[in-house]
């Protein structure tokens, strides 16, 4: 919960009665409002929830549930649950600010329009590109679908040529974000992040080596321009909105922001603005949008994932031993099977807890915008990209001992640089297809899932972490 002081500038918390900016209470209604008009049950649950921040989880996982039984009720859920979130947010733009102007620093590169990964120190294409993705299908570690996307970038000439579009990386220094890639590939690209100088030296560096085009948003001025770009979306969102409606198009809007705690809900709900100011200033087919949503959120899965990880908990031999011994000595709470056999789809719930309940809000939103502007007519590439070692995440001594353990219990934790290459191919497939909707928001979601093995591996993901912790401890240190 925040207090008084919280920054109230741009878009915020609502203040209670007693002045106080709760985010607990906010997450709560949102849950509810999005869940009233399918599942009043769950709406009622929800309301009466008195400690969110640990029983949280629950109710996000009934926002899946409830909308399973047809796309209407999945869209009903994410149209609610983004009303609500843009009804109760409080949005102080302020004062008019000066517009701000567009720098552009041209590349010099050369072009490599070719798919290679970054992999364990190599870079595969071609033939060991593909062999690469087998064995991550073989593994389970992917969607098999994500072996027909790389296929159709690798074999169909141009798939990679991003000219013609303008990029709009929301979130430019990410780790996880596309931008290098793009830049790699000789693409356009206006990056948006925070007016913090040591951002853009690296981004601008990039550039300049890159074959690509950096558009920056910049303040006036005589400054050199690392000092002078950036936009705080929070406290700007309107300004940065006017800025990338101007832009060359069409565009595409990548969402790849990230901060923490409360403020990853206010970002979110910043692009979100933004997102939605711009699509209603320009054509339906000039505006397409990218996100990439975490694994550690609840999902359906298709009955072939259930099937495969139903499979890999009957034949992990190496752990029967210690499975009845261990789930007797703690109640049934470690090494739980993934899924009921037969379910289809199945629920996959990877959420970490420590994470908490507005990293998962901040995400949902991300997914009902995906799912509303698709069911629109809007181009929509949405992939849940694989668990990673980003600095946000091996920040947590807990998460990165999980992390360096999870290989014990079938997952496999990316490096940021094979990552964002791959997410970047696949964004390139979804917009050279046109990323057809598969019939309901679930499907659309799980197709071409990188999820690192966490939907098919044979434990609950967070009945295993503890061990996979322990396990991973001492390498994480």
């Amino acid at each position: 919960m925040a207090g008084p002081d919280q920054d109230q500038r741009g878009i915020t918390f609502p203040a209670g009665a007693d002045g106080r900016r709760s985010t607990s209470a906010f997450g709560r209604t949102v849950v509810a409002d999005a869940l009233a008009g399918i599942d009043p049950v769950g709406a009622a649950a929800a309301n009466r929830e008195t400690n969110w921040r640990q029983g949280y989880l629950e109710h996000f996982r009934r926002l899946v549930e409830a909308g399973l039984p047809s796309a209407d009720a999945a869209l009903r859920i994410a149209t609610d649950g983004l009303g609500s979130i843009h009804r109760n947010l409080e949005v102080d733009t302020g004062p008019p600010d000066q517009p701000l102007v567009t720098e552009v620093i041209a590349g010099t590169g050369d072009p490599d329009n070719a798919l290679t990964l970054p992999y364990r120190g190599s870079r595969l294409a071609g033939d060991d590109l593909r062999r690469r993705v087998d064995l991550w299908v073989e593994g389970g570690v992917v969607e098999p679908t994500v072996r027909d996307a790389v296929e159709q970038v690798l074999h169909t000439r141009g798939s990679l040529d991003p000219h013609g579009r303008t990029f709009v990386v929301l979130g430019a220094g990410a780790e996880m974000g596309p931008l290098r890639a793009l830049l790699r590939w000789g693409a356009t690209v206006a990056a948006i992040d925070l007016p913090r100088p040591d951002i853009w030296r690296r981004l601008v560096d990039e550039a300049q080596a890159s074959p690509g085009r950096l558009l920056v948003p910049a303040r006036p001025g005589e400054e050199p321009l690392e000092q002078r770009a950036g936009v705080n979306l929070i406290g700007e969102v309107g300004r940065a909105a006017d800025w990338v409606a101007d832009l060359p198009g069409p565009i595409v809007i990548g969402n790849y922001v990230y901060a923490d705690g409360a403020t990853n809900v206010r970002v979110s709900a910043a692009v979100d603005l933004l997102t939605q100011r711009v699509r209603g200033q320009r054509p339906i087919d000039d505006v397409a949008l990218a996100f990439l949503a975490t694994p550690t959120d609840v999902f359906a899965v298709p009955g072939e994932a259930v099937a495969a990880s139903v499979r890999n908990y009957a034949e992990r031999r190496t752990s029967k031993l210690l499975r009845v011994p261990l789930r007797t000595l703690t109640g049934g709470r470690l090494l739980q099977r993934n899924y009921r056999p037969g379910e289809d789809p199945g629920i996959n719930d990877s959420v970490v807890l420590q994470q908490g309940p507005n990293y998962l809000l901040a995400k949902r939103l991300q997914r009902w915008r995906a799912a509303t502007a698709r069911a629109e007519g809007t181009l929509v590439s949405f992939k849940v990209a694989p668990p990673t070692r980003t600095r946000s995440v091996v920040k947590n001594r807990a998460l990165a001992a999980a992390y360096a353990g999870a290989h014990r219990f079938g997952i496999e934790v990316f490096e940021p640089g094979t990552s964002n290459t791959l997410m970047a191919a696949l964004l390139m497939h979804d917009l050279s297809t046109g990323s057809p909707t598969r019939g309901h928001p679930w499907q659309d979601e799980a197709y071409a899932a990188v999820h690192g093995g966490l939907w098919r591996a044979a434990y609950d993901p967070r009945s295993a972490l503890g061990l996979a912790a322990i396990l991973g401890f001492g390498s994480a240190r």
